[in-house]
This record gives C-alpha cells, structure tokens and sequence, in this order.
C-alpha cells in the first residue's frame, strides 16, 4: 500500500458524507463523530528471560447508545489509537445494522503476537485486563477475538477478569473456546457471513454463483472460511488468497490455475496464517507477490486483510470483469477508491453488513 491511511480520519469522512445524505442533525452528527471513552495504559510483563518490557494497550468504547460497548482486542505491530478509534466507530454501525442491542468498542496492543512465547501472551493478556477490568464487563463493555488474538486468549482474559471481580463472569468476554463458554460455529460465522451477503448481491445482480469466480485478500480466520463458503455454499472458484509471511516479512498471494483447495491450504498454514510456500509450490500453486490478488480477473474481490488496502492507487489494477467487492475486513476500502468503484458500477457490500456475521454469532 503506497498511501498513507489515517483510519479514523476515514472512518469520520465516511460518517460525514452519510450524515449529510441522511440530513442529520448537526449536533447529533457532531456527537457521533467522536468515541464516548477511550483509555491508554501501560501494561509491564515478566518476559521469559527474565527482563521487564512494558506495552501500550488501547481501549475506546464509541457508543454504549444502544447497549454495551462490544469490539474485538488486536494484537498488531502497527496498531494505533486512531485505528482503535475507526474501529470501534465502525462497530457501532455494525451492531446497529445488525439490529444487537449493543454499541461499539475496539481495544488492542501494538504487538507481534507470533514474537511471544505461550506464557508471555497468556501475562500480556491477564496484564490488559488487569489495566481495565473496572471499564468492562457484561453490562458496559465486551471485548473479543480479532486479529492476532484467539479463543484461547480471551479464555485467559475471562479468567482473569473473573478472579479481579470475583466471580466466574463469562459474559464479560465472546469467542471464547467452546468448552469455555464459547458459541458453537464461532469461528466460522465472518467468514460465512461474508458469503451469505455475496449470494444476496450476487442474486440482486443476476450473477450466476456456479460460474463465479473469486479473488481473496487474506488467510486468516475471515478469509480462510469465505474461501470455503464460497466453493461449498456457492459452488464457484476461489482464484487465489494471499498472506503475511512472518519468516519473509511480506505479503505474497497463492494461486491455481485450477482454482486454490481452501482445505489444503489450511493444513499448510501456521496458527498466525503463514501459509508454507514450499509445499504450496509442491502442490502446483504459484506464489506471486502479495499485492497481485486484487488485479485477478475475478467475478468478485473479498479483502480480509486490513484497512486501507483497496485504495485511491490500487483500486486501478481491479478488473473490468469485477462485478463486486465484499468487504470482509474492517475499513478496506478509502473514500477515494469507493467513488472509483461506484463510478466503475461495481457492487460494493460495506464491511458493517458483509463482515457482521461475527458479533451477530458471539
């Protein structure tokens, strides 16, 4: 990505274009524009060598309008108090369009996940709780998996929470493992929820599912399962994903001439969405460099990655024959590329409706 995204700047411009179509009150716009709370904290951790190495963490809670703040916690190296911000913007429009009684909120730690040890992860995740266990809780705040942190994490931050309070609370945390008190289909529900708002638009549009072809920015929890969605449920092609390869520090995207086996990428792929390029190679796939998924000629584009990749300079690679682009991710697309899609008549389904199958199943 060449250009630099502010993602708030861009949550608040696309808030303020929708604030003027629907005529909204200017002194109800101006209070939407900006979160209700927002924390910043230091948590210290013990790390295996017996060092102190202290990380920031981030909490911002938008709206509690319609019920408690609910978001997910990122462990990101670029994470930021204004992506935190975006996000937790763009959640609130998530569980309103959604019709849950909740707001939206959105935490996290500029971190590298795969860089810490088990015992590290499970200190950093009892350590950010510990910062905010007097902020959260089932009736004011409800954090959850996002990227870089799992069900195991938040079974860890439940726990901690509970002996802080007291009691054994796990309302206070979604996405937990099932055994835990977890949501049976959980870790499916973005990703197939990406795909039941494709075949709506696809019917809207009169496509053809079992001719389509897709293109996939992304192999982690979201992308894995629309790429299974889209070849099981919709019976079409998945032309490539792609994927940050922690050894090479970079993007690279798969593709088959075939069409990729979402299933057999998976068993080559490490818990953190690594996909080893070896045995993909092996297996007849083509590695291509990380930014190639968007100019495939495909049917539709699913961005699964992170905000700001569909963009005032990539959206031009995208094909004449892209009829729609799903946005799996939170914030992929800027308000320049948008303007760019709908001047080109591609169907774009926004993230707070296409990725929602998340909080709708937490």
């Amino acid at each position: 990505m060449t250009e630099q995204i502010n993602a708030f700047e861009m949550a608040q411009a696309q808030f303020d274009h929708v604030a003027e179509m629907l005529n909204l009150d200017p002194q109800v716009a101006e209070m939407l524009r900006w979160p209700a709370r927002e924390f910043q904290f230091q948590v210290p951790i013990r790390m295996d060598d017996g060092s102190m190495r202290v990380f920031t963490g981030f909490r911002v809670q938008h709206s509690d309008a319609r019920g408690p703040s609910k978001g997910g916690i990122r462990f990101h190296p670029s994470e930021t108090l204004d992506t935190v911000r975006a996000l937790a913007m763009w959640m609130t429009w998530k569980c309103a369009v959604a019709d849950i009684p909740l707001g939206g909120g959105k935490g996290g730690i500029p971190v590298d996940s795969s860089t810490l040890s088990m015992a590290e992860k499970e200190r950093l995740c009892r350590g950010w709780v510990g910062q905010m266990y007097r902020n959260i809780g089932p009736r004011q705040d409800v954090p959850a998996p996002d990227v870089g942190t799992n069900p195991q994490m938040m079974g860890w931050m439940m726990d901690e929470y509970s002996k802080l309070v007291g009691e054994y609370t796990p309302g206070v945390i979604t996405g937990k493992p099932l055994g835990g008190g977890g949501s049976l289909g959980r870790t499916e529900a973005t990703g197939f929820g990406v795909i039941y708002t494709v075949r709506e638009a696809m019917k809207h549009l009169g496509m053809d599912s079992t001719k389509s072809v897709a293109a996939i920015q992304g192999f982690g929890n979201v992308a894995q399962y629309a790429a299974i969605g889209f070849i099981d449920q919709l019976g079409g092609k998945v032309a490539c994903v792609s994927y940050w390869d922690r050894d090479d520090k970079q993007a690279y995207t798969v593709s088959h001439p075939d069409g990729i086996d979402p299933y057999f990428l998976q068993s080559i792929t490490d818990i953190y969405g690594s996909i080893n390029k070896d045995k993909a190679v092996e297996a007849g796939y083509q590695i291509e460099d990380g930014d190639a998924w968007i100019s495939k000629e495909a049917d539709v584009l699913i961005p699964s990655a992170l905000e700001g990749q569909v963009n005032a300079e990539s959206v031009q690679r995208i094909s004449s024959r892209v009829k729609i682009v799903a946005e799996g991710a939170n914030g992929p697309t800027t308000p320049e590329a948008d303007e760019v899609l709908k001047a080109r008549g591609i169907f774009n389904i926004p993230d707070f409706l296409c990725n929602a199958g998340g909080v709708t199943v937490s």
